[in-house]
């Protein structure tokens, strides 16, 4: 005959953190969003305090309604609209050739050790050097056109897509390309239905630092040198101390990493949808 456990007063004390950890997690689980709106609605409260307690002067710290306000003349005049056009079609391009050559080169790199060894330490030497100190000497060798600012894009996205690629293409078991081998599969059928398959979360990965990545990239090349972006018109601003507008743009900065982030994310979800399904077996 069994005899039943006694739980001492100890263990109900030591229990105790743990389910109010989990309870905490389902919390935050089932009410997510609400969450991120309320902490959005505290931020905002804390620097209209902020502006409000120290009587901060507009041109260093304007307030909440200030900045909404500048948004809407900026938004109506069309300046914030040419300006976020510029600097997402340099964004897209930056972040499409960056990420093309990178999974191109990485794939190469994965399969040759050789070409491996040739190239990484130039590779990694490159990343030593911040996009800041070479984007001057960008801007000057291809002016200050839209073709210095989508190559500060793709350099800067470049390493992480490649990193990521090289990794995921070499964590491709390699009992599953015997398998494709004695199938007699073709090295393009391989790439199609094994290697790139395989990768492809941590690709994806890869492509989500890219993404924020290229947003910096573009502004980085815009404040050195440019007559239209984003990043003009935050030099435009500093200059005229409309600090207002400083905000806007580094706000609408924000909303686009946050977008193509988000778009990355639905991709992952779309093109990973079998994981999913192969899971329930």
């Amino acid at each position: 005959m069994q005899t039943a456990q006694k739980i001492s007063p100890c263990d109900k004390a030591k229990s105790a953190p743990a389910t109010g950890h989990i309870r905490f997690l389902q919390f935050l689980n089932r009410h997510g969003r609400w969450v991120v709106v309320f902490s959005l609605f505290l931020a905002l409260a804390a620097w209209e305090a902020a502006a409000r307690l120290w009587n901060f002067p507009a041109f260093i710290l304007p307030r909440p309604a200030q900045v909404a306000q500048r948004f809407l003349r900026a938004l109506l005049d069309g300046s914030l609209i040419r300006n976020s056009a510029f600097t997402l079609l340099e964004v897209l391009l930056g972040l499409l050739i960056g990420s093309l050559a990178a999974t191109v080169l990485g794939y190469f790199l994965a399969r040759s050790h050789l070409l491996d060894r040739l190239l990484s330490p130039y590779l990694v030497a490159s990343q030593a050097i911040p996009i800041v100190a070479i984007a001057p000497l960008l801007v000057i060798w291809f002016g200050s056109g839209i073709f210095s600012k989508i190559l500060i894009c793709s350099l800067i996205v470049f390493f992480p897509v490649l990193v990521n690629t090289i990794v995921g293409l070499r964590a491709v078991p390699e009992n599953l390309r015997d398998l494709m081998r004695s199938l007699r599969a073709t090295r393009w059928q391989m790439l199609c239905y094994l290697e790139l398959p395989a990768a492809l979360p941590v690709l994806l990965g890869g492509l989500r630092i890219g993404a924020t990545l290229s947003v910096i990239g573009a502004v980085v090349g815009e404040l050195v040198g440019s007559d239209i972006g984003l990043g003009f018109l935050v030099n435009v601003a500093r200059g005229q101390y409309d600090t207002a507008l400083v905000f806007v743009a580094v706000f609408t900065l924000i909303a686009m990493a946050l977008s193509l982030y988000g778009l990355v994310v639905l991709l992952e979800k779309r093109l990973l949808a079998w994981q999913n399904c192969s899971g329930g077996y």
